[in-house]
């Protein structure tokens, strides 16, 4: 009888290992990222991406502060705030580069908050894109020494709308000038409906791309410090410049131009370039001599409609 007792015991424990393995299993997943696509959540953004893989799906983030970054390796991957400005991703930088570091085939980001990334070399970004498209709304990049930080390549495209990129860039580390959105030779950027402020060094918006459309943001330096252009096409680009507000500061490491046009190497043409219906000015009781376009290309760029505050004058070439 106790011999037979003792054996039942052993087989409910055995039974009853199972259920409690398998909550432990569960336990292990819970968490605040979660694949919408199959239900399960991580305790870790990393462990969600890598759950992905080669595949398309999204990552849903509950509402938090997360001191977490991911690199994205492959696939396609939507990262989505559970509501828009719930989400911050702060203070950590994977590979000493980025809160996300993207080379897969593309991501997408929705509502998330990058703030206080730093690295030794200066570049510290909330996005480090290294390959792939990429599509931002509703972001914020804030208080960091980069906003979006780009690699090459000349195929994808870049969709940037209703974000905000402020308290960023510098030109004091060993890596050169970090800029509030540096994009490298892309095929096309296209930047809509943001704001640009308070800027910590470097320019703005800087991009290589072979075509912008840079539309009804607002560029305000009034708070900047030791800024420079608000947009620098250093490499020459066609598309359109328009509808945006530009204000300018009094604490300026180059206030020669707003915008730069071929100042470095000559990778695009630039010919039809259209640069209109924009405003600049000056912060109140400012005054000085700067140049809404200063352009090293020599090429036919149009500019229509553009109101520009007294002191600044329309092209200059360089």
């Amino acid at each position: 009888m106790i011999a037979d007792m003792i054996r039942l015991s052993a087989a409910a424990l055995a039974a009853l290992a199972l259920p409690l393995a398998a909550a432990a299993t569960a336990q292990a997943d819970a968490g605040a990222f979660t694949v919408v696509e199959t239900g399960r959540s991580f305790a870790s953004l990393q462990a969600a991406v890598d759950a992905i893989g080669n595949a398309r799906a999204t990552i849903r983030i509950a509402p938090g502060t997360y001191r977490q970054c991911a690199v994205q390796q492959a696939g396609v991957i939507v990262y989505e705030a559970a509501g828009p400005g719930s989400v911050t991703l702060s203070g950590r930088a994977c590979e000493g580069k980025a809160a996300l570091v993207l080379r897969g085939t593309g991501a997408e980001i929705r509502g998330l908050t990058f703030s206080g990334i730093a690295v030794p070399d200066g570049n510290g970004a909330g996005i480090r894109l290294e390959a792939g498209a990429l599509n931002v709304a509703y972001a914020r990049f804030e208080d960091s020494q980069q906003g979006i930080l780009t690699a090459n390549d000349p195929g994808a495209r870049i969709y940037i709308t209703r974000s905000t990129f402020s308290g960023l860039g510098t030109c004091e580390n060993s890596a050169g000038c970090a800029h509030s959105l540096y994009v490298g030779n892309y095929g096309a950027l296209t930047v809509r409906e943001s704001r640009f402020e308070r800027g910590t060094g470097g320019h703005y918006l800087k991009a290589r791309a072979a075509e912008v459309t840079i539309e009804d943001n607002s560029f305000d330096d009034a708070n900047g410090r030791a800024t420079n252009y608000m947009i620098d096409l250093p490499a020459g680009s066609r598309g359109r410049i328009a509808g945006n507000w530009f204000v300018q500061g009094r604490d300026k490491e180059n206030y020669s131009a707003f915008i730069a046009l071929g100042a470095e190497d000559l990778l695009h043409p630039s010919a039809g370039l259209r640069i209109e219906n924009n405003e600049a000015r000056f912060v109140p009781g400012l005054s000085r001599q700067s140049v809404f376009l200063a352009d090293w290309t020599g090429e036919r760029v149009v500019m229509l409609g553009n109101r520009l505050a007294d002191g600044i004058r329309q092209y200059e070439a360089r």
